[in-house]
């Protein structure tokens, strides 16, 4: 994983840079390598997890698909990403970025309405 953010002021961990416009790009298990959107960093059963976007060749997502990885730093402070291989520790995470995910839904009602 490489990670496009600016890397002098970034302290490891992407949530701290908002993951507006920060962008990681994976190399899959085949060699291809795919850019992708930080959605967010987030905690599910005393572990932390990342949700990818996957963005085409134009920056965008259209299908809406979202990877989810086990998210680590090493000693050194780099990032490092994990496959989830049990299907319980799956639905687990899946759950909790549902949560993000309706929080982050309800953060943005709350600032447009404060907008009003």
């Amino acid at each position: 994983m490489s990670n496009t953010c600016d890397e002098t002021k970034c302290n490891g961990d992407c949530a701290s840079c908002g993951g507006e416009g920060v962008t990681v790009t994976l190399t899959l298990d085949d060699d291809s390598t795919i850019e992708c959107a930080i959605v967010g960093i987030f905690d599910a059963n005393n572990k932390e997890y990342i949700a990818l976007l996957p963005l085409d060749e134009n920056g965008q997502n259209s299908d809406g698909e979202v990877y989810l990885y086990r998210y680590l730093v090493d000693p050194s402070g780099n990032p490092q990403l994990e496959n989830i291989e049990s299907d319980d520790e799956y639905e687990a995470v899946s759950d909790a970025f549902d949560e993000l995910l309706d929080s982050m839904e309800y953060d943005e009602l709350v600032s447009e309405s404060d907008l009003n």
